[in-house]
C-alpha cells in the first residue's frame, strides 16, 4: 500500500509539472515577443540567427560546467539560458515565416517516438546495447533520406568541437567495418604518427608539422574510442586538473607575498608536486 501511494504521488507530481510547463513556456515566449517587438530592446531586435547560434553553443558549454561543478542551482540557471536561445532562434524563424516553436516541439516529439519503438511500438529489445543499435539504425535511415549524397558520414555537424566530430566520424566509419581489429593497431598508428611528426619537425616545414599534429590527435581520438573513453570529457578533466594545480602554485606564492614572475621554474615544479600530494591526501580522506 505504501508503495502504491508513493507511485500515485509521483504520477501526480509529473502531471503538475506537465500542466505548468505550458503556462511557463507561454510566459517566456511573451517576454521574447516583447523584446523583439517595435517597443522592445534594440539589441535583441538586431540579433540574427547566426548570432544566436553562437550564444547557444556558449550557453551549452556553461551547462556542462555547471553539471561538472555539481550545483543544481547553476544547472537550472544555465538550462534557462539554453532554453531562451532555442526560443530566440524559433522566434526568428517565425518572423521569417519558416516555422515556430510549436513546430520545433512537434518534430522532436515525433522523432523521440520513432526512435523508441521498444517503448511506443512493438519492437523487443534485450539490453541497452540493442537500444543504442536500433537508435543508430533508425537515425541513419532518416539521415539517408535527408542527404542527397547518402554518405554514411552525412549528418555529422561540421561545427561540432573538433574532438567530438572526429570521434563521431571514426565511430560512424567503424560501423561498416572500416577500423582496426583491436587497440594494438591504434597504438602502432600513434607510434607511426609520432615518427612522422619528428621528421616534419626536423624538416622545419610548418604545414607538415601542423598536419602531423592533427594526425596524432586524430589517432588519439581513435584510441579513446577503443578504450571506451570520451576524448572531449577526458581532455576537459585533464585541463581542469592542470588549472587546479596551477592555481595551487599561485595561491602558495601569494601566501609568501610573491607572484609567478618572482618564482623560478624549479620552485614552481616543487609546488606542482606538492599540489599532487595534497590531491592524494584529499582522495584518502
Amino acid at each position: 500500500m505504501i508503495q502504491n501511494g508513493a507511485l500515485r504521488r509521483s504520477d501526480e507530481r509529473k502531471r503538475n509539472v506537465t500542466e505548468k510547463c505550458d503556462e511557463h513556456l507561454k510566459k517566456l515566449t511573451a517576454i521574447l515577443d516583447r523584446l523583439r517587438g517595435p517597443d522592445g530592446c534594440l539589441w535583441d531586435r538586431r540579433q540574427k540567427k547566426e548570432d544566436v547560434g553562437k550564444y547557444l553553443i556558449e550557453e551549452a558549454y556553461e551547462v556542462i560546467d555547471a553539471i561538472e561543478d555539481g550545483s543544481y542551482d547553476d544547472i537550472r540557471e544555465e538550462l534557462g539560458d539554453v532554453l531562451f536561445q532555442i526560443l530566440f532562434l524559433a522566434k526568428i524563424a517565425e518572423e521569417e515565416e519558416r516555422f515556430d516553436i510549436n513546430g520545433v516541439i512537434d518534430e522532436i516529439a515525433e522523432k523521440m517516438v520513432r526512435r523508441h519503438p521498444h517503448v511506443f511500438g512493438n519492437s523487443k529489445v534485450k539490453n541497452v546495447g540493442e537500444i543504442k543499435a536500433n537508435w543508430q539504425d533508425i537515425k541513419m535511415q532518416e539521415e539517408g533520406k535527408r542527404y542527397r549524397n547518402e554518405s554514411i558520414l552525412d549528418g555529422i555537424p561540421r561545427s561540432l568541437p573538433a574532438l567530438l566530430r572526429a570521434e563521431k566520424v571514426t565511430r560512424r566509419a567503424s560501423k561498416v567495418g572500416f577500423d582496426w581489429p583491436d587497440m594494438t593497431g591504434v597504438l602502432d598508428k600513434i607510434e607511426e604518427e609520432l615518427d612522422e611528426f619528428r621528421k616534419a619537425l626536423e624538416s622545419g616545414r610548418q604545414n607538415a608539422v601542423k598536419e602531423e599534429i592533427g594526425d596524432i590527435l586524430f589517432s588519439l581520438v581513435n584510441l579513446s574510442r577503443f578504450a571506451n573513453v570520451d576524448p572531449d570529457g577526458a581532455l576537459r578533466s585533464s585541463t581542469k586538473k592542470f588549472t587546479n594545480r596551477f592555481n595551487y602554485i599561485e595561491n602558495k606564492l601569494k601566501e609568501q607575498g610573491r607572484t609567478l614572475s618572482d618564482a623560478s621554474l624549479e620552485e614552481m615544479d616543487i609546488l606542482w608536486e606538492q599540489s599532487k600530494t595534497d590531491e592524494t591526501k584529499g582522495e584518502d580522506r
